[in-house]
C-alpha cells in the first residue's frame, strides 16, 4: 500500500498537477493540505475525477484558507470531522480530518503556521499541537498522522540553522511539542529509513530557493509501530515540485509491505544544487 501527503497550496490551482501525479504514482491513500476550498467547491471540482480513479474522499474545508482531506482506494470509515478540543482563532479552523483505511487511522493535518513567536497565533499552534498530541494518546494502535506540521523537527531539517534564527517552525517549544508525539509511540518514517541525508519537502517560491535547494523538511508522516513497521519506502517525490504551476511542497511517499519502485530515496529525483556553506544565504523575507 501507498500512503502518500502533500500541501498542494491550493487544490484548485494544483488540478492540472494533481490528477497526472495520481496517475502516475497510485497512491492508495491521500492526504492533502492547504485545498483552500468549502467542502462543497471541493467535492465539484474534483468528486467525478477522484471516482472516476476509486478514490473515496472527505475533505474539510474553509474558502481562501487551510483545508484538508483524505483520499483512499482502500476504504474510508468512521470519518471525523475537526480536532476534538482543538482551540480556535478564534473560531474552529479547517486543519484536521481522520478516518479508517485498510484498518488504519489516518489522519490528515495542517497544522497552524505560528507567524512569530511570543504572538497569540504561536500560542495557538502550540495549543493546537497539544490537542493533536491528546488526539494521538486517544487513537487506535495503528496510526499514521500525515501533513504539513510546520515544525521542521532538528536542524538537519533546515538549509541552514542561522537563516531560521528568531523565527517559527525552529524553536524549542515548537520542537517539544512535536517530540511528543514521538513519545506516544509515532515514528518519523522518513528520517528513520534516512537518518543522516540532506532532506526537504518545501522551498519558498521566492529567491530561486527550490533551484539551490535551500528549504526545509516540515511535511512528516509519523507512524506507529505496528505502520512504521511495515514501511519498505520512504521517500520525497520532488518531482512533483518541479515544472510549471507546482505547490511550494513536495509530496512524501510511504510504501507499506511491498515498494514498487524499489527502495528510492530519500529523495527523487536528487537536487543537482551543490550544499551551500551555512550563513552564506538567507531567508528571503529577510532580505532588503
Amino acid at each position: 500500500m501507498r500512503i502518500a501527503t502533500w500541501n498542494v497550496n491550493s487544490v484548485k490551482q494544483r488540478v492540472p498537477r494533481l490528477l497526472p501525479w495520481l496517475d502516475e504514482r497510485q497512491p492508495d491513500v491521500v492526504c492533502l493540505q492547504e485545498t483552500k476550498l468549502t467542502d462543497d467547491a471541493f467535492a465539484e471540482l474534483l468528486g467525478s475525477e477522484l471516482a472516476g480513479r476509486g478514490y473515496a474522499n472527505v475533505a474539510h474545508g474553509e474558502p481562501g484558507w487551510n483545508g484538508v482531506a483524505i483520499l483512499s482506494r482502500v476504504g474510508l470509515d468512521d470519518v471525523d470531522i475537526g480536532l476534538p478540543g482543538a482551540p480556535g482563532n478564534p473560531h474552529p479552523e479547517a486543519r484536521a480530518v481522520s478516518a479508517t483505511c485498510a484498518g488504519m487511522r489516518v489522519v490528515s493535518v495542517y497544522v497552524p503556521n505560528g507567524r512569530s513567536p511570543g504572538s497569540p497565533h504561536y500560542e495557538y499552534k502550540l495549543a493546537w499541537l497539544a490537542s493533536l498530541r491528546d488526539l494521538v494518546a486517544s487513537g487506535p494502535e495503528a496510526t499514521v498522522v500525515c501533513g504539513d506540521v510546520n515544525v521542521a523537527p532538528t536542524d538537519d531539517d533546515v538549509f541552514d540553522p542561522q537563516a531560521y534564527a528568531g523565527e517559527t517552525h525552529v524553536t524549542p517549544p515548537e520542537r517539544a511539542a512535536l517530540a511528543e508525539l514521538e513519545r506516544l509511540g509515532l515514528r518519523d518514517v522518513v528520517r528513520d529509513r534516512w537518518p543522516n541525508e540532506r532532506i526537504f519537502t518545501y522551498w519558498d517560491y521566492r529567491a530561486g530557493m527550490f533551484h539551490q535547494d535551500l528549504g526545509m523538511r516540515i511535511d512528516l508522516v509519523l507512524a506507529s509501530a505496528p505502520v512504521a513497521d511495515r514501511v519498505r519506502a520512504a521517500w520525497v517525490d520532488r518531482q512533483a515540485r518541479k515544472g510549471t504551476g507546482p505547490s511550494d511542497h513536495a509530496p512524501v511517499m510511504v510504501d507499506l509491505d511491498e515498494a514498487p519502485d524499489g527502495d528510492i530515496g530519500p529523495v527523487v529525483p536528487p537536487p543537482s544544487a551543490p550544499s551551500r556553506r551555512r550563513g552564506s544565504v538567507g531567508l528571503p523575507q529577510s532580505r532588503s
